[in-house]
């Protein structure tokens, strides 16, 4: 990843919540100001790997205080895994074990978390989940905190939910913010029809239309998978950031 010349300051931070399990969550943040505002990452199902906290760490080198969680505290609350055969079965299995509801608490327990450190008590937060981070992405949106969200290839949100019950795309008319859908035109995770059903719903929402990155594969954010596409990569980046500008940094405490 390119670097920013804003100094971080990272570390691995243990969160408590009365209803919720603790979460050790990768925390970012700019090392010598005041954040902009604060962004909540949610990771593919390979866990919190160097991959993801990198991400933190990138957003942190724009400004942004960032809190990379893990999304199976119940089940593998510290997994980080490789990006091979074994490391997608591990993390295809806590997938699998994961409920909508769990991870919703999770998610409020983090953004509360945020939410009560220095500048930025009660401001809305920012999201971006990858993978089966971008399908939860789209649950995190519909709390009323976070006003900006971006799913990154987030697939089968046209046909499943963690747990159980109507697809994951069916929450779209409960999200007050803004959303960004991406993906590759090459994805064979994201096939035609789940495409087709990811714009009907984002038009029916009034959200921004689902952006296609012409010749990208799945994973093509991330430089340690086969499918990392730069082009595709920088502009997905601009975009995520042009964003949160536009949503975070100017918004009233």
């Amino acid at each position: 990843m390119t670097q920013s010349s804003v100094p971080v300051q990272a570390r691995w931070h243990r969160l408590s919540s009365p209803s919720a399990p603790p979460l050790r969550g990768w925390w970012a943040v700019p090392a010598d100001r005041a954040p902009r505002a604060a962004v909540l990452v949610l990771p593919e199902v390979f866990g919190v790997n160097g991959w993801v906290r990198s991400v933190a760490e990138r957003l942190a080198g724009e400004g942004y205080a960032a809190l990379a969680m893990p999304i199976f505290s119940r089940t593998a609350p510290e997994l980080d895994v490789g990006y091979d055969a074994a490391g997608l079965a591990e993390g295809r299995r806590h997938r699998d074990q994961l409920t909508a509801d769990q991870f919703l608490a999770d998610a409020r327990s983090a953004i509360a978390w945020i939410q009560t450190q220095p500048g930025l008590e009660h401001r809305p937060i920012g999201c971006v989940g990858f993978c089966f981070g971008g399908h939860l992405a789209l649950l995190a949106a519909t709390q009323p905190e976070v006003t900006a969200t971006c799913d990154f290839y987030g697939a089968r949100v046209s046909t499943d939910r963690p747990g159980g019950g109507p697809p994951t795309l069916a929450v779209l008319p409960q999200i007050a913010g803004r959303l960004l859908c991406f993906c590759g035109d090459q994805d064979p995770l994201m096939p035609p029809e789940e495409l087709a059903a990811i714009r009907e719903a984002l038009a029916k929402a009034g959200q921004p239309p689902l952006v296609v990155a012409p010749g990208a594969g799945h994973g093509f954010m991330c430089e340690a998978r086969a499918d990392f596409h730069p082009a595709a990569a920088a502009a997905g980046w601009s975009q995520m950031l042009g964003l949160f500008a536009e949503t975070l940094e100017f918004a009233p405490p």
